[in-house]
C-alpha cells in the first residue's frame, strides 16, 4: 500500500498535486480541509464546531481530526493507498496516524514537503480566494494559517526525517515540472 503525506503551507500546491497523484497512482485523497468543509457545508454537529474554530483561524483539536480521518480510511477498505493532505499537523497526530495504520497492517510510505516561500504563498492564496471565494483564504485568516504552518506545523517534519521518510521538493515552478519531481520520488519507494 502506498501511503503518502503531502506537506506544505496553504497555497503550496498540495491540492493540485494531490489530484495528479491520485490519478496516476490510483490513490484515495484525504484532505482534512476538504473533510472540514464537507462537515461545515452539511452543518453537522462536528461541522458547526469546526466552522467556529476555522473562522477564528484556529486549528481543529487532534481528537476531532483523527476521528474524521479514521472514518474516511475505513470507508475505503480496498484502496491502493492514500494521499494525506493537511494532516498530520502535530507530532501527536503523526504518532497517532502511525499507530492507526500499523493496526491496519500498513504505514506511511513517504512524506513529501513542498517548499514555497511566504511571499509566493500570499500571492497564490490571494488569487485562489479571488477565484474560489474560500473563506479561509481571506487575507487576515490566510496570513494566520501561513504563520501557523511556519511556526508550528513544520515541527512535524523532523519526526518523519528521523524515520528516513522525508523528501523536500521546490514547490515553485510549473505544475507539471513539480509533479514530475514528485513522481520521481514516489517511483523510488
Amino acid at each position: 500500500m502506498l501511503n503518502l503525506v503531502l506537506f506544505g503551507p496553504p497555497g503550496a500546491g498540495k491540492g493540485t498535486q494531490s489530484e495528479k497523484l491520485i490519478n496516476k497512482y490510483q490513490l484515495v485523497h484525504i484532505s482534512t480541509g476538504d473533510l472540514f468543509r464537507a462537515h461545515i457545508k452539511d452543518q453537522t454537529a462536528l461541522g458547526k464546531k469546526v466552522s467556529k474554530l476555522i473562522a477564528n483561524g484556529e486549528l481543529v483539536p487532534d481528537k476531532i481530526t483523527i476521528d474524521m480521518l479514521e472514518e474516511e480510511i475505513d470507508k475505503n477498505p480496498d484502496a491502493k493507498g492514500f494521499v494525506f493532505d493537511g494532516f498530520p499537523r502535530t507530532i501527536p497526530q503523526a504518532a497517532e496516524l502511525d499507530q492507526f495504520l500499523a493496526g491496519k497492517g500498513s504505514q506511511i510510505t513517504g512524506v513529501i514537503a513542498l517548499d514555497v516561500d511566504k511571499e509566493e504563498l500570499v500571492k497564490r492564496v490571494a488569487l485562489r480566494q479571488k477565484e474560489t471565494g474560500r473563506l479561509d483564504d481571506q487575507a487576515e485568516k490566510s496570513q494566520k494559517r501561513i504563520e501557523e504552518y511556519f511556526n508550528k506545523i513544520v515541527l512535524v517534519l523532523p519526526y518523519y526525517e528521523a524515520q528516513n521518510k522525508l523528501t523536500k521538493i521546490n514547490g515553485i515552478g510549473e505544475i507539471d515540472g513539480i509533479f514530475n519531481e514528485l513522481c520521481a520520488v514516489i517511483d523510488q519507494y
